[in-house]
């Protein structure tokens, strides 16, 4: 494959030995090839302040839109917070978050990223921001990306440009990396990983491979059982499950704060905000309860002041929700990803999935946190931490 080497500006490309492609739930490598040949918009801003946040932020911080699909017009919105510790060395991480259709404002402030929301009862002012001390910046530059389009600020002028689905919207991500690059041609020659949690689990690989190439009773079926034992045994693990945290079962269950929409059609109407996009708060949970901070969220970012600091075109979301899982079409049309994973583990790329600690050959590794939840970095973020800053590092975990 060869060594790289820096390009010039107005173009990117990295090439890097096998050796240190590596991925984190799964973080792996960039290999770029030159810009594409459609012209992308793209538009950034240095973000020094945010409201609810006293002074200055410690950590910079940027904010834009890249263009990804000309035909309609769709604009992907990012996060960019740099390295707080060497950022002309550290690596290059592209965090995705889950849904699909949650916004990369969740990786910012509820899972790898440098803020949190203050924990306290909700007044009618603004809540407010503080420092994350297990955030992933002291040891990375990561960009948050809303993607697919339709997440957080993400959109599409088209309304067309919504219809996207696993396969179409990973090709978008290596779209917008390609792009991202070019407008940001220092980080080249980073060592770069892609990353997420929850449902980005799922594409991550995808998306990895396509930028590597430049582009028992049930029978596998736990959907539609074919067979009445199988239905039995599904109808027990239903009504266990119900009655604990689907995201942590160490955890009350909890009245959710709108971060997917129920099914359980007797619920309270407030519960489906974002399936039917009432534009309005949604319920607010007890504070002990983990999903408050998503009602914070569902706060801060609807405000004026919010929007304008973070600036966000004027008449492009509505609404912003933490995810957006309502009338927007999303196909997921790769039903596994397992294929992604044997293919790029066998060429070579190191992987770390958060699971439980054991080591395969092909440099996959397992790796579990005790008491961590569905987003394991949300509910126990100082053992993430230790844990990413070992991994990141080639040190044993």
């Amino acid at each position: 494959m060869g060594s790289h080497h820096r390009p010039t500006a107005g173009q990117c490309s990295l090439v890097q030995p096998p050796r240190l492609i590596t991925c984190l739930l799964l973080l792996l490598l960039l290999l770029m090839s030159s810009p594409l040949t459609f012209p992308c918009s793209a538009s950034s801003a240095v973000i020094t302040h945010l409201p609810g946040f006293h002074g200055r932020l410690p950590f910079y911080l940027e904010t834009g839109y890249i263009g990804v699909e000309e035909k309609t017009g769709t604009e992907l919105f990012c996060y960019f917070v740099e390295s707080e510790r060497n950022p002309d060395t550290d690596r290059l991480v592209l965090w995705l978050v889950g849904g699909p259709r949650c916004s990369g404002f969740c990786g910012v402030v509820y899972e790898v990223g440098p803020l949190n929301f203050v924990l306290e009862a909700y007044n009618g002012s603004l809540p407010r921001l503080v420092y994350n001390q297990y955030s992933w910046t002291q040891m990375a530059s990561i960009i948050f990306l809303d993607s697919p389009v339709g997440s957080g600020f993400s959109y599409a002028r088209d309304p067309n440009g919504y219809d996207v689905g696993d396969i179409s919207s990973s090709l978008q991500v290596v779209t917008f990396m390609k792009e991202w690059l070019n407008d940001h041609p220092r980080y080249c020659s980073h060592n770069f990983y892609v990353g997420g949690a929850s449902y980005a689990g799922k594409v991550v690989p995808v998306i990895t491979q396509y930028i590597s190439e430049a582009v028992t009773h049930c029978k596998g079926d736990f959907v539609n059982p074919t067979n009445q034992l199988c239905a039995n045994v599904l109808s027990t693990i239903h009504k266990l499950m119900s009655e604990v945290s689907d995201g942590n079962i160490l955890e009350n269950k909890c009245v959710k704060a709108a971060p997917k929409p129920t099914i359980d059609v007797s619920a309270s109407r407030a519960l489906l905000e974002e399936y039917n996009q009432l534009h309005k708060p949604p319920i607010r949970p007890s504070i002990d309860c983990l999903p408050y901070r998503y009602y914070l969220s569902y706060c801060w970012m609807n405000d004026n002041t919010t929007r304008d600091a973070l600036k966000i075109k004027k008449g492009t979301i509505d609404e912003w929700l933490r995810c957006n899982k309502g009338v927007l079409p999303y196909a997921q049309d790769i039903p596994s990803s397992l294929n992604y994973h044997f293919n790029l583990t066998t060429r070579g790329y190191r992987a770390l999935v958060m699971r439980f600690t054991i080591e395969y050959a092909n440099n996959l590794t397992f790796a579990t946190v005790k008491g961590g939840s569905h987003v394991v970095t949300t509910n126990k973020p100082k053992e993430s931490f230790a844990m990413g800053k070992r991994w990141l590092a080639n040190k044993p975990l």
